[in-house]
């Protein structure tokens, strides 16, 4: 396999320089994994990918006999941008739709992967990129962050599929957290021991602060980036094991809401029935029949809860079932 496959978010590159992040292949394949069962005669899309550099793409086409795919579709944002990878230099936005390995030489070859153009510039928000999502059955990709709302509310309102990935820090806009809640949305498996390694183009470097860029590795390190996919998975049905018992000293109550804070998700008390505010990073272990989520971060008063005046980091309000 060739290693210099990487994914790009073009659309981002539009709108802004600081959402070229590139996927690696081995995150892609850790993740993937759970949902293999998931892809068997199912069309799958990429659309934020160049199909000549983008991890998706190779990981695809690559395991397209193996995941029993029926066709693989990615989109290529128009990028006049000459800084950019080197293989990765379209003056024309295109689109790719492969069917398999017919040669049965067990490589996608460029016979089998005829590359064609787009007529607009390739936005996924275009007309004929919506046609191309109408045909999709599941869509995996990186798609910009700073579009992320509009990206997701896109897949949600043609009801499709999807495992993307997204900023932790989604989770807590109103759009996101409303899906959330209302189980439409959920966290996937995540990043080895929470950190995300991106490769970018070389005229970003200069916008990270030392010990988030490695010049050797050409990567830089997120820890608050995270998978997000409305495919059912195992982990969405494990519960968390409680062992902490409440107490009044530990746990106080807030002072705009009936309802105790946890400052760890590990620590939520299994002795109490009542409202709980836990950190958002419950959300990697929420299983929807072991737990119910109330509200975000506000009180009755409509403010941010409160404890003694202080003001804990945002809460999710949850209670046991």
């Amino acid at each position: 396999m060739k290693k210099n496959f990487a994914n790009k978010n073009l659309h981002g590159a539009k709108s802004s320089k600081k959402d070229e992040f590139y996927t690696q292949l081995s995150d892609i394949e850790k993740e993937l994994w759970h949902y293999r069962e998931h892809f068997k005669g199912k069309t799958v899309l990429c659309n934020c990918d160049d199909p000549r550099v983008s991890n998706f793409f190779h990981f695809f086409s690559y395991n397209f006999e193996q995941l029993k795919l029926k066709k693989l579709i990615a989109t290529c944002y128009k990028n006049p941008n000459t800084e950019l990878f080197s293989d990765n230099k379209s003056e024309r936005a295109i689109y790719l739709e492969y069917t398999g390995d017919k040669n049965k030489n067990n490589i996608p070859d460029k016979a089998e992967i005829g590359i064609k153009h787009l007529k607009g510039d390739g936005d996924f928000r275009s007309k004929e990129c919506i046609e191309l999502l109408k045909e999709a059955d599941i869509v995996v990709t990186n798609p910009p962050f700073s579009l992320f709302r509009e990206y997701v509310a896109q897949l949600i309102e043609y009801k499709k599929k999807f495992v993307i990935i997204g900023s932790y820090n989604a989770i807590t806009y109103k759009e996101i957290f409303k899906l959330i809640k209302e189980n439409k949305i959920w966290l996937g498996y995540g990043f080895s021991n929470g950190n995300a390694y991106f490769e970018i183009p070389s005229h970003l470097i200069k916008n990270f602060a030392k010990g988030v860029y490695d010049p050797v590795t050409r990567l830089v390190k997120f820890r608050n980036v995270t998978w997000f996919t409305n495919l059912d998975i195992k982990k969405r049905h494990e519960n968390l094991i409680l062992y902490k018992t409440y107490n009044k000293k530990e746990f106080p109550t807030y002072d705009n809401y009936d309802a105790i804070n946890v400052d760890k998700t590990k620590d939520i008390p299994k002795d109490y029935s009542g409202v709980m505010g836990v950190p958002i990073t419950f959300m990697d272990k929420y299983n929807p029949e072991q737990f119910e989520i109330i509200k975000f971060r506000k009180g009755d008063d409509d403010k941010d809860l409160s404890i003694n005046g202080k003001y804990p980091y945002f809460r999710i309000l949850i209670k046991k079932k």
